[in-house]
């Protein structure tokens, strides 16, 4: 039996039949990506599985003792508490217990005799659970969390409160993680993360060993992080083992042979119909009406594949040819932009030329919106020039919908884009965008998020831009809408310049990066994955530089003239009198300890330089209060 089973659990609200027999094993240390189309049911699963809801039929059990900590996409945390406070209320327990060491350490002071005995013996036990249980590491675990998450240490006495809805789910992240949990249920954790954020939760979650299920549409992490996929669909669950790109290569291949089966069953049955047809009331009416009984029981029975395998959702994006070869179509000259005292970005180059595809990154807040608005002249840049081709067609997608209007139908929208059209050519246009039917008839405020993200698309398409300029584009979009635009850009012969989070996305769409970094730019040929490998590889070289330099210190301090092989080292702490040298090791170890709590900064945790520069001081302090430890204590035994 897995840690957690959900054995044929069917759950309904009102008419609407979202499980229907659905039945899952969870297994102890497998990560499971759990996708499926929005709405499909994987939030109530988790519901479910957390003890949240109660299935109307079936069971869900967990085992005896499993510790399950859940995320969902709307968490509850305290408005009033601060950022260090709410996430420290995963140590819970940890800090009842340090509360009662300081209370007994208080009583301790007035005690006496058998009383005081006691006091001692409860303070020794509290002590050494506090310990057991990592209580000295609280601080630095939580910073090393909170920092990770994207939060500065100048934000721990924030006010949740005062926080927006991305970052209080930032925070309720960061206070899951921390819990101890053994399983870990995870709805839509990238949301409200930037990628750096995500790359820190992919290596904490790849080093967590009890086991994890993961709603998620980003496909990267899936592919990192994934031992199996669970696709959630029609009320049922399908397991796939293996990765996210594993399970598209299964899904294909199934699609594929359910593809010719369903060819085979449709010739079989129509041959014995018309066999049926052709001899029921002639001198063969026996034979077909034996036929026509087979042919009914394995119809019943489900002998056949009846229904055709659903055919991938496709956006058909339609331009004319690009007519600005080997022109640049976007350049920023020294541009600068800053709000107030906050500086985004300083004396930046940027250029994209006709047939590019460039992908931009960042951390939130480093300017990669305001850039882009910069570029396609929506907002004037302090300093610099930004300059537009005149032959350039901008379609420009922000990250917001501003540009529809509640009330208006969808088919409104679409005749507001292209007013030339016909109500017939509107519909037809909204087909290729997957609305369909009555679809067109429904306002704008009763379309969901994708939806509104397709109207968009499809507004965006109509005005025949030779040069795409997107913001987030596939925000709000399940897996399969956004397979769906990867495959209608990839056939777009124009220029797209993209700022996103997704990294699947920016490995299919991107052939240059962009990286957006403390005011700087950072351009290099590839896709977001040769990006994160030239990063790696800088990281591994700055460490190995760090190591060499720790190494030469080492040497330099055993090589001193004079050295005399066998005899103890001269030290440079001989001369210094005793309580000086004392007082020097404390003052390096609070600077020690000062360092190692940096190490969670994420202005810090960001920057390859700056973390080498930390590792580089910290490993030589570290060298210093070694050798300044021996001479106090060869001082000591000297007398």
């Amino acid at each position: 039996m897995g840690v957690i089973r959900v054995d044929n659990v069917t759950r309904q609200y009102g008419p609407r039949l979202v499980l229907d027999g659905l039945s899952l094993d969870l297994h102890p240390g497998e990560t499971v990506g759990i996708i499926g189309p929005n709405g499909a049911g994987k939030t109530t699963l988790f519901r479910l599985i957390a003890g949240l809801e109660h299935p109307d039929m079936g069971t869900v059990t967990r085992s005896k003792g499993l510790r399950v900590g859940y995320l969902s996409q709307d968490p509850q945390v305290d408005p009033n508490a601060t950022i260090h406070d709410e996430v420290a209320a995963a140590f819970t327990d940890l800090l009842d217990i340090e509360r009662k060491m300081h209370a007994v350490s208080d009583d301790m002071a007035t005690a006496e005799g058998d009383e005081l005995a006691r006091l001692m013996d409860e303070l020794a036990e509290l002590q050494t659970k506090f310990e057991a249980a990592g209580g000295h590491e609280i601080e630095t675990r939580l910073r090393e969390v909170i920092g990770g998450l994207g939060f500065s240490e100048r934000d721990l006495e924030q006010r949740v409160g005062t926080l927006s809805g991305g970052q209080k789910c930032r925070v309720a992240l960061g206070r899951m993680l921390l819990q101890n949990s053994t399983y870990l249920l995870l709805d839509e954790p990238t949301n409200h993360l930037d990628i750096d954020a995500v790359r820190w939760l992919e290596k904490f979650l790849a080093s967590h060993t009890g086991g994890a299920a993961i709603i998620s549409h980003d496909r990267y992490l899936l592919d990192r992080l994934a031992d199996k996929i669970v696709e959630v669909d029609r009320g049922k669950a399908q397991v796939f083992p293996g990765s996210y790109t594993d399970y598209v290569d299964i899904r294909e291949r199934r699609a594929l042979t359910q593809e010719r089966q369903f060819v085979q069953d449709r010739a079989f049955i129509e041959k014995e119909r018309a066999y049926i047809a052709k001899h029921l009331a002639g001198q063969r009416s026996k034979q077909a009406i034996g036929r026509r009984r087979r042919l009914e029981r394995m119809l019943d029975e489900g002998a056949f594949t009846v229904e055709r395998p659903s055919e991938r959702a496709s956006l058909k994006l339609e331009f004319d040819e690009n007519a600005t070869a080997g022109r640049t179509l976007l350049e920023a000259v020294g541009v600068s932009k800053a709000y107030g005292d906050r500086e985004l970005f300083s004396e930046l180059d940027v250029q994209v030329s006709s047939g590019e595809r460039v992908g931009i990154t960042g951390p939130n807040g480093a300017g990669k919106s305001t850039l882009l608005k910069t570029l396609v002249g929506l907002i004037e840049p302090d300093t610099g020039k930004a300059r537009r081709d005149p032959k350039a067609v901008i379609g420009w997608y922000s990250q917001d919908a501003s540009d529809l209007k509640p009330a208006n139908r969808l088919l409104d929208e679409i005749l507001l884009a292209r007013p030339e059209f016909s109500d017939e050519q509107a519909r037809s246009a909204a087909a290729r965008f997957l609305f369909r039917g009555e679809d067109v008839f429904k306002p704008v405020s009763a379309l969901s998020g994708g939806e509104q993200s397709r109207l968009r698309l499809l507004k965006l398409v109509l005005q025949g831009p030779n040069i795409l300029v997107m913001d987030e584009p596939t925000n709000h979009l399940d897996i399969a809408s956004r397979e769906a635009l990867e495959d209608a850009l990839d056939e777009y012969p124009g220029t797209i310049v993209t700022v996103s989070h997704d990294r699947y996305f920016l490995d299919k769409i991107a052939t240059r990066m962009l990286a957006i970094r403390d005011g700087q730019t950072r351009s290099l040929l590839g896709n977001y994955s040769d990006y994160v490998a030239l990063i790696e590889r800088e990281q591994r070289e700055a460490a190995a530089v760090t190591a060499r330099a720790a190494e030469a210190v080492s040497r330099r301090k055993n090589e001193r003239p004079g050295r005399v092989t066998g005899a103890t080292p001269r030290s440079k702490y001989d001369k210094i009198p005793i309580s000086d040298l004392e007082a020097g090791i404390m003052r390096d170890e609070e600077r020690l300890s000062q360092l190692n709590e940096r190490f969670g900064d994420p202005e810090v945790y960001k920057d390859a330089e700056a973390m080498a520069a930390l590792q580089a001081e910290y490993d030589t302090l570290k060298l210093e209060l070694a050798e300044a430890h021996r001479a106090w204590e060869t001082r000591v035994e000297q007398g």
